[in-house]
């Protein structure tokens, strides 16, 4: 049975961890002397060096080392370890038998050897003592701010991811409706049979865009299958659609970021079409293992390659692979000849997370 501390809250952690240094000490002590100590004069020493961490750990670390006022936080604790020791040595003093039989240098029944508490050592021993509770208490503290602002900082980080992923989301679906209606537009003009088929295949587009689009990882299978049927509509306003070869090889048996490679595609549709209607678009997509590969080439149109508004669906893409494959995506784009290459290498996220989830 895994043991999650996640949700214990701090009072019963901070117990736990005092009762651990409670059994420490009374083992020492028996340990040393084969006696316990006094009961009430281990009380207020243990309740002592306890109040003691945490004046340090609530009230002068968080208001004095926190803010930076350093000088003001060493001679505060400079002033409260010369208290305890005087405290320690005038207020709570050591057991009187013990310190009745080690001034006169007996050995106490059971104690391993002689042993005498001299009492020019009483002093810097408290000192010590004090000094190791300010220094581990103002670690503790300063170790939880820490990860408490790292956890902050990280919520904040994804908040923003989240955020701008949902607006490249939120102007990729209106762009990519705006291409395919005018699709179905220019069907209908030409009074095309095929305008039901493409008003029916634009409702499968619209369909996995509202109710799949909307979770972080979507099946492989489903993203390819959503392709397909942008390239069927496509192919159905072309004149020619012999010229587009797409191809699909490997295990689709994977998961991937929702609309992650349609941009592509649908920026060789775009601008893969000459004046007279020519179209040459080869699109391959190779998946090894966790590894996805997509190859898009495409004709230049020059009537598109001067348009300012040209590459924006790219641009939408690459900054979501930043965001999302900050370290594990390759993305090559180039111009040769009036062709335009695509090669995208993507590290698929692993399998294992999904089928755990």
């Amino acid at each position: 049975m895994k043991i999650n501390f996640k949700n214990t809250p701090t009072v019963v952690i901070h117990l736990l961890c005092w009762i651990i240094v409670l059994l420490i000490s009374l083992i020492t002590f028996y340990n040393r002397f084969n006696v316990l100590p006094n009961n009430y004069d281990f009380i207020y020493r243990m309740s002592f060096n306890i109040i003691l961490f945490y004046l340090n750990y609530s009230l002068l670390v968080p208001n004095l080392l926190l803010k930076k006022r350093i000088a003001l936080y060493i001679i505060v604790s400079v002033a409260f370890i010369i208290g305890s020791i005087y405290i320690s040595q005038n207020i709570i003093p050591l057991e009187d038998h013990f310190n009745h039989n080690f001034s006169r240098g007996e050995e106490i029944i059971g104690y391993r050897g002689k042993g005498i508490i001299n009492e020019n050592f009483k002093a810097p021993i408290q000192g010590l003592v004090t000094f190791l509770l300010f220094a581990v208490s103002a670690s503790i503290k300063l170790v939880l701010e820490w990860y408490e602002n790292e956890k902050i900082k990280s919520l904040v980080e994804t908040h923003k991811i989240t955020a701008e992923l949902s607006f490249l989301k939120a102007q990729l679906n209106p762009h990519f409706l705006f291409n395919s209606l005018n699709s179905i537009y220019s069907l209908a003009n030409k009074k095309s049979d095929y305008t039901t088929d493409a008003i029916v295949t634009l409702s499968e587009l619209m369909r996995y865009m509202i109710y799949e689009t909307d979770k972080e990882f979507v099946s492989l299978q489903k993203e390819i299958d959503y392709i397909k049927n942008y390239i069927m509509l496509q192919n159905l306003r072309l004149k020619d659609s012999s010229g587009v070869r797409f191809n699909v090889h490997g295990n689709l048996d994977q998961h991937i970021e929702p609309l992650l490679l349609i941009s592509f595609i649908e920026n060789a549709f775009k601008y893969g079409t000459d004046y007279t209607g020519k179209t040459d678009i080869k699109i391959k997509i190779i998946v090894e293992g966790s590894n996805l590969t997509l190859k898009v080439t495409n004709y230049i149109s020059l009537k598109e390659k001067n348009n300012p508004n040209s590459g924006f669906g790219i641009q939408n893409i690459e900054n979501r692979l930043n965001l999302l494959y900050p370290k594990s995506h390759v993305l090559k784009i180039e111009e040769i000849d009036n062709l335009y290459k695509v090669e995208l290498l993507l590290k698929l996220k692993n399998n294992e997370m999904f089928n755990n989830r």
